[in-house]
């Protein structure tokens, strides 16, 4: 019997975060919930920001929640998040300011400023990341162009996960994924796209050593693994960016017939390429070159996901009437089909507000029938969402030139039975879905690669398959989906 082994993954999304230990024996991983806590953005003097001291408190929290149930003996922790956000030390490692939440609204007007500067093509001939408006590019303009104070006195950037592993270890490092997501970064020759930044008066001397997935940043602080009883535990650098994480986890059968979703608030729809795309065609689709384990490119969308439920089931609340996802999910089956669609990227879907109105007003503006009912706007977003990923598939297959016959979803999306269904349903093709904790699976297993328990990521994904349970949705009614794909494309194209 080998060595059984103890990863403590901390999780970051957009609004909770997560201390997952994971023990593995050698054969399979199994996963236990030590702590979970809200993420909640601040609102102040006109920002919005996030709370990033009470972020590292919760992670001392899950630490402490693992020693003081009998799991001190962790080998090691990795840390993912969000991506694009990032906080700036001064030159005594000091914080300026609080992190701006990417949905403040600091951004609006960049495309324009920026491409003043620098044409669209360029930028993303010189990074192969698709136009986002919260990319920290377009962060940095806006802090440029406002005087920022902050960004004046800077010594060094470091992006969320990089943030949080400094404040842990003392080690300013820059993980690969995560730096990539910025649209400061040349996913080509694997350096910041010094030049872009020079034309656009960016600092370019900002950046902290670049890590790669699987390498260490550091140990914890003397002080901190004191005050939390435990010893200096290594911290890796996973894959640091919580999609690169969640891709890390896809259980694939066929390397070579590999689309994934990781579908959460966001969908990221996409494949593994072994070097960025960033042709024409690509540029035309809007996709973008993220990096991976490995150094390999994450080709993908990012879909405006269960965001769009989300903040209906939040309206609905605020309206008085609390009601599960299951049993909107009920509703949603309950209506008729191809009553309405939308665009699940429409940019009034973007930010927090009454999304069933928004929905509402979208199918009056186009002239379709409005959903009334609550099971009618799900419905009505689900089968839309749907759509959107068989036109990602389409795209995908136009621009790598191949084909791809099965989709593997990953994350919390997977929980909603009725969208995973629907996907087959649109894009014509099998669809394996899970696992569920696909980022902390992700995040698992590369600090198992890194400390040598798990070979590499092949295996670690093989590792996955062994360990949790995966769903098939096989394609119904195909050619009623196909007549409705006709209406949703005109529609949403015009």
């Amino acid at each position: 019997m080998g060595k059984t082994y103890k990863f403590l993954a901390f999780d970051f999304g957009a609004s909770s975060g997560r201390a997952m230990l994971a023990t593995f024996d050698g054969e399979k991983i199994k996963l236990e919930e030590k702590h979970r806590f809200a993420n909640d953005p601040v609102t102040m003097n006109g920002g919005f920001y996030w709370d990033v001291m009470r972020l590292f408190h919760e992670i001392k929290q899950g630490i402490l929640a693992c020693a003081n149930s009998g799991d001190r003996d962790i080998d090691c922790i990795g840390i993912d998040t969000w991506g694009v956000d990032y906080g700036l030390l001064d030159k005594n490692d000091k914080l300026l300011s609080n992190p701006y939440h990417y949905r403040d609204t600091r951004t609006d007007g960049m495309y324009d400023e920026a491409f003043k500067r620098v044409p669209k093509e360029e930028i993303f001939n010189s990074t192969g990341i698709a136009f986002n408006w919260f990319n920290t590019l377009f962060q940095m303009l806006s802090a440029k162009l406002s005087g920022d104070v902050a960004l004046e006195n800077a010594k060094t950037l470091l992006f969320m996960p990089d943030l949080l592993n400094f404040l842990l270890t003392g080690e300013k490092r820059c993980e690969y994924t995560i730096a990539s997501t910025s649209q400061m970064f040349d996913s080509r020759t694997h350096t910041w796209a010094t030049d872009l930044l020079k034309k656009l008066d960016l600092p370019t001397d900002i950046f902290a050593k670049m890590v790669y997935p699987g390498e260490q940043v550091g140990v914890l602080l003397p002080e901190i693994a004191e005050e939390l009883g435990v010893s200096q535990i290594p911290v890796i650098a996973v894959a640091s960016h919580d999609t690169g994480s969640a891709v890390a986890s896809v259980p694939v059968v066929d390397n070579e017939d590999f689309i994934y979703i990781s579908s959460g608030t966001w969908s990221l729809m996409g494949v593994e390429l072994k070097e960025p795309n960033v042709t024409k065609d690509a540029l035309k689709y809007n996709f973008t070159n993220e990096g991976g384990v490995n150094k390999t490119i994450r080709f993908l969308k990012n879909i405006m996901g269960l965001w769009l439920i989300q903040e209906s089931k939040r309206q609905w609340k605020r309206e008085g009437e609390e009601l599960t996802f299951d049993e909107l999910e009920q509703q949603a089956n309950a209506a008729k089909p191809f009553e309405s669609f939308i665009d699940p990227d429409y940019p009034a879907f973007q930010t927090p507000g009454n999304m069933p109105r928004r929905i509402r007003e979208y199918c009056e503006k186009t002239g379709q029938k409005v959903p009334e009912t609550k099971g009618e706007v799900i419905r009505c977003i689900a089968q839309s969402l749907a759509f959107k990923y068989r036109q990602t598939v389409e795209g995908m297959e136009d621009v790598t030139g191949n084909k791809y016959s099965v989709v593997n979803i990953v994350g919390g999306g997977i929980k909603d039975k009725m969208i995973c269904q629907f996907t087959a349903n649109a894009t014509k093709r099998t669809v394996l879905a899970g696992p569920v904790e696909a980022t902390s699976i992700g995040n698992v297993i590369v600090q198992g690669i890194g400390v040598g328990a798990i070979k590499d990521i092949e295996e670690g994904r093989k590792i996955v398959r062994k360990s949790f349970d995966i769903a098939t949705y096989e394609p119904q009614n195909s050619d009623e989906w196909d007549k409705a794909y006709e209406a949703w494309k005109k529609i949403v194209l015009g």
